[in-house]
């Protein structure tokens, strides 16, 4: 959205600091500007409560003061049944298949520029602007300035078509700047505390919240070098490739070295453990690829360089695609690599494109 024409803007508000300032950034740029909170919950309280900068009502609260403050409309879109169904629904299944999702992935596909954005489109805007800490130059997505922050990992699951109707405002500036400006701006959500939990957990313990849908279903802690059973479990969804904390081991490895989370075998309901080595991967396929960048899908091998998790390290690889699925060998091997999160590809701070990790070896 490089035009310098007055655009007809829809402004996701979470609530939060990053998406006020980026509210008022658009309207101060001269930009006919729209302020709408999502509602992702029929039953607020079923969620968070108290002001988390994103998702709750207190929220909602802070967003309309921000619009208020900024002089533009103001709506709350209800997207509880869409979020429910896209989101949590798919968090709960893909635990229970065996993977580790990553939910503000999902929820920027599906709600952010899926739901809202086909809304947005068929009510006579031409961009939808949120907070996400990530810069747009003639349609290519790169990184924020603030690598801390930076947000281009969630926002890797977009289509071309979708970030060419997107504006991210922040992405030039640090959320200590951010902070400044909302204090300048008279914005009181200036020091609200960033998010950083699952928003529909309450309490933040999601092996609770996953134990309450999926019920207690007790399964074998495995040895992956004795083949030994050395613990139980009550439900292999409660945990995630490379964990390494709260296993309930009963008997300690023979060389007296802590042991991590290799596998998750739903079916059979086994969890594999074994030490660190035997989680590197060197190689990894993924599905549902996503190309996004300037470069054309890579039918033959590309240089890259890949984040497989937010805020996780980068690793330099050769990358392409073949029969539909993303195929990347890493320079160096990585750790920790589980299916269901998302592999995004980079050519320097530009997105190319991603993948949902679909296995590793």
């Amino acid at each position: 959205m490089g035009s310098t024409r007055k655009l007809r803007v829809l402004a996701a508000m979470s609530g939060g600091v990053d998406s006020a300032v980026a509210a008022a950034r658009i309207a101060e740029a001269g930009h006919d500007v729209t302020g709408v909170h999502l509602a992702l919950s029929s039953n607020p309280q079923s969620y968070r409560t108290g002001a988390r900068g994103c998702c709750t009502l207190e929220d909602a609260r802070d967003a309309r003061r921000a619009a208020d403050v900024i002089g533009i409309p103001f709506y709350v879109w209800d997207m509880a049944e869409r979020f429910h169904r896209d989101v949590v629904d798919d968090f709960v299944s893909e635990y229970a298949a065996g993977r580790t999702p990553n939910p503000c992935l999902r929820c920027n596909e599906k709600i952010k520029f899926e739901a809202v954005l086909d809304r947005a489109l068929a009510l006579g805007f031409d961009a939808v602007a949120t907070g996400h800490h990530a810069r747009l130059e003639d349609g290519v997505l790169r990184r924020s300035v603030d690598d801390a922050k930076d947000q281009s990992y969630v926002l890797g699951v977009l289509t071309r078509e979708q970030l060419a109707h997107a504006i991210f405002p922040l992405g030039g500036s640090t959320k200590a700047q951010v902070r400044e400006e909302a204090a300048r701006r008279g914005l009181t959500v200036a020091d609200k505390p960033d998010s950083h939990d699952i928003c529909f957990i309450a309490d933040g313990d999601t092996r609770a919240f996953l134990a309450e849908r999926l019920g207690a279903a007790e399964g074998p802690i495995v040895d992956a070098l004795t083949g030994r059973v050395v613990g139980s479990h009550q439900g292999a969804y409660g945990f995630t490739i490379g964990q390494r904390k709260g296993l309930h081991i009963d008997q300690p490895a023979a060389d007296g070295r802590p042991r991590y989370v290799l596998s998750i075998e739903p079916v059979s309901n086994t969890v594999t453990v074994g030490p660190r080595s035997s989680l590197e991967v060197t190689s990894i396929v993924g599905e549902r690829p996503v190309w996004n960048g300037r470069l054309p899908e890579p039918l033959a091998p590309i240089t890259c360089t890949v984040q497989l998790r937010a805020h996780g390290e980068v690793y330099g690889c050769r990358a392409q695609v073949s029969g539909g699925e993303l195929h990347i060998q890493l320079d160096r091997p990585a750790t920790g690599v589980a299916a269901g999160q998302g592999a995004v590809l980079y050519d320097g701070d530009a997105v190319i494109g991603s993948a949902t990790i679909a296995s590793a070896v």
